[in-house]
């Protein structure tokens, strides 16, 4: 019932360059619902989510932080457009993916969120 305000709180933290962090689940004992919630945030472009009590805190890890896949994939996004931009391409394929500005653009928000180098 509060997809709406949640999608609204999302959109006006992006428009001001702001990380939207979604607010606290109440049952702390209940980590199915803790987890299934965290998604679903998570879905609608939360970078994280408040915790009440210490149960919660790898499960809200376990949702928001990028995996070490992910992490290695940015990176290789970085170096192939890097490439491809000293060669005088716009874009390029990786893993048979077309790979563009947008494609760097989020493998730079992934990097910068995490405070990672943009740079392998």
């Amino acid at each position: 019932m509060w997809h709406y305000a949640q999608s609204r709180l999302v959109v006006a933290c992006r428009a001001y360059g702001l990380r939207p962090i979604d607010g606290p689940y109440g049952d702390y004992a209940d980590t199915h619902g803790f987890e299934a919630a965290s998604r679903r945030a998570a879905a609608m472009g939360f970078e994280g989510k408040w915790v009440i009590h210490p149960s919660q805190v790898s499960g809200a890890n376990d949702v928001f932080a990028p995996s070490a896949a992910e992490l290695a994939y940015a990176h290789r996004v970085m170096e192939a457009m890097k490439t491809a931009q000293s060669e005088g391409r716009g874009a390029v394929s990786l893993d048979g993916k077309l790979i563009d500005l947008v494609s760097i653009k989020m493998a730079e928000n992934l990097l910068d969120r995490t405070g990672r180098s943009r740079t392998p």
